[in-house]
């Protein structure tokens, strides 16, 4: 499965919203500094759809804020 995500860092609280184009908005705490909020995404990601962390990949848009997002069965 491939998801949208729009990605906010730097936000004062951790949520996960779904759009009417059926992505995600995700607003994390951590800046967007040597990957930290790449690493808080796939934890907050994993946390929303309780999969492990380990089968969450950044498909495309690692230095983006909207990022397409892969999630392995």
């Amino acid at each position: 499965m491939i998801l949208r995500v729009k990605v906010k860092p730097n936000a004062k609280t951790v949520s996960v919203e779904q759009l009417e184009d059926k992505s995600l908005k995700i607003s994390i705490k951590a800046p967007p500094v040597d990957g930290k909020a790449n690493e808080e995404l796939i934890k907050v990601l994993s946390e929303f759809l309780k999969v492990s962390k380990s089968k969450i990949r950044i498909k495309a848009g690692k230095s983006s804020k909207e990022k397409l997002v892969e999630i392995y069965d």
